[in-house]
């Protein structure tokens, strides 16, 4: 009972989870901007898809900087893997069964928590709101270079809810916190958005959504090519067909058709 009573002590709060495949030039920023937060109790996930460049050797030498004390995250709370998986969303989806923290947050490879005082706001949010299932915000888009882009169009709604949903996946994957409570796996049949159906899903069973009016994550932008953004629309129909119905997301779409001229493409 004793030990039972100290390892649910020992759980740390948050659990960072990056996913990463052959991200050797990118991977070291993102790893930085998480290691160097003020805030202390969190653990730090790596999910690696079997890297065949220098990604793991770049895990290595911070497994190696952690277990030398060059950052406060102790070793107990670094763990990583590097296995071959299904995808993107395979490999979040170890990453949601390793994590032991009461909130998990996904910055995955080349994206970086926007500043190092970030994660000790949102924990003094969430002490003041210590039911939050959800903690969200803005994101920074970002070039491969670091250079910052601007906000994303579609801007996070400072009340969210599932309805808000049908405008897309208004929240960047990067800046939103749940709770591990309430956060199922990804649904694998979804290739490429299958992100905006978890998204609908841990909504539609948070209790209490908190909006934190501040970038939270900074998202780099990658190149998308046009049978990926096909199959993308694709699957964002069929998503909201499912969780909204035919007759909701046939309006929605046509309210996205007639701005998508007109907006920003990330």
């Amino acid at each position: 009972m004793v030990s039972e009573i100290l390892s649910k002590k020992m759980k740390p709060r948050f659990s960072i989870i990056t996913i990463t495949f052959n991200a050797e030039n990118y991977l070291e920023k993102t790893i930085l901007s998480i290691l160097n937060q003020t805030y202390p109790d969190f653990e730090y996930l790596i999910i690696d898809g079997n890297s065949n460049d220098g990604t793991t050797d770049i895990i290595r030498k911070t497994e190696q900087k952690i277990a030398s004390g060059d950052f406060g995250l102790t070793p107990d709370n670094f763990h990583w893997i590097s296995e071959p998986d299904k995808g993107l969303y395979d490999a979040m989806n170890k990453g949601i069964a390793m994590a032991k923290g009461k909130y998990i947050w996904f910055i995955n490879a080349g994206d970086k928590i926007h500043n190092p005082t970030t994660l000790s706001y949102i924990n003094q949010i969430i002490q003041k709101q210590s039911n939050c299932d959800i903690v969200y915000g803005q994101s920074l888009m970002i070039d491969s270079n670091d250079n910052p882009l601007g906000e994303r169009h579609k801007i996070a709604p400072k009340q969210l809810t599932k309805k808000s949903l049908l405008k897309g996946l208004v929240v960047c994957h990067q800046s939103i916190l749940v709770k591990k409570d309430i956060a199922s796996f990804y649904d694998l049949r979804y290739r490429i958005a299958s992100d905006y159906d978890w998204v609908i899903r841990v909504v539609s069973s948070s209790q209490q959504n908190t909006y934190i009016d501040d970038y939270l994550s900074d998202f780099m932008i990658a190149g998308t090519s046009s049978i990926h953004r096909k199959q993308a629309w694709k699957e964002r129909y069929l998503i909201m067909k499912k969780h909204f119905g035919l007759f909701a997301t046939l309006w929605a779409h046509v309210n996205i058709i007639l701005k998508y001229p007109f907006t920003r493409k990330y």
